[in-house]
């Protein structure tokens, strides 16, 4: 397992969101998920951020299961996105979409709530396969995409542990707010238009209140 996915995706977040470099995700990777099941609240799930705090110090660790990894080194998701990657794809691309905003967060002092995170990564995860679906495309929109992120998505109630409630209302707005960003992404087959770069950083700096607010204003 070389890191090369989480580095691709870590930069790609860096530079749709034009963020300030945070730290490598890859110097932060758990991967034996005996580790994990020795803390106290480890998840049955393929990829978990663990976080601590002591005092002003906050310890983070990205737990990824060392066979996910092992399967996108075999099926290279920058090579070609397909049925036979995507899932394992969108596990590390949650896992690196939690990290690096937390640790951005962080930098700016901002508290983080489980609802915002989720919510987030669920945008991140549909913007990053928009982007690699419509290069990879020649341009394409990959009109399919929101379908099969939410419409077909289903909670699994073992790996949500009690949460997925939160999930499903995560996984709503995100669908809701998505719906937005496919419809100012058709508008150009080359490209990124300006102003959804603009909406897509304004809303990744917003905290969990305005971008509930954001979303419910126009869907």
């Amino acid at each position: 397992m070389n890191g090369a996915t989480l580095a691709s995706l870590q930069g790609a977040l860096t530079e749709i969101y034009d963020l300030p470099a945070t730290p490598d995700v890859r110097d932060f990777l758990m991967t034996d998920r005996a580790t994990l099941a020795g803390m106290s609240d480890a998840r049955a799930s393929d990829e978990q951020l663990i976080v601590a705090e002591e005092g002003d110090t906050l310890s983070m660790a990205l737990f990824i299961d060392a066979a996910v990894l092992e399967r996108l080194e075999r099926r290279d998701p920058f090579a070609g996105l397909t049925q036979d990657n995507l899932a394992d794809y969108l596990t590390v691309a949650e896992g690196v979409s939690h990290f690096v905003y937390v640790a951005w967060n962080t930098g700016f002092d901002k508290p983080v709530t489980l609802l915002e995170l989720e919510l987030q990564a669920e945008v991140d995860k549909y913007v990053l396969c928009s982007w690699l679906l419509r290069e990879q495309g020649g341009g394409r929109f990959p009109c399919e995409l929101h379908r099969v992120l939410f419409d077909r998505a289903r909670v699994d109630p073992v790996a949500a542990a009690g949460r997925a409630g939160l999930y499903r209302t995560a996984s709503n707005y995100a669908a809701r707010f998505c719906r937005r960003v496919a419809a100012m992404l058709e508008r150009r087959r080359i490209g990124i238009p300006r102003d959804l770069m603009a909406e897509l950083r304004r809303f990744y700096r917003w905290g969990n209140v305005r971008k509930l607010r954001h979303i419910e204003k126009f869907a």
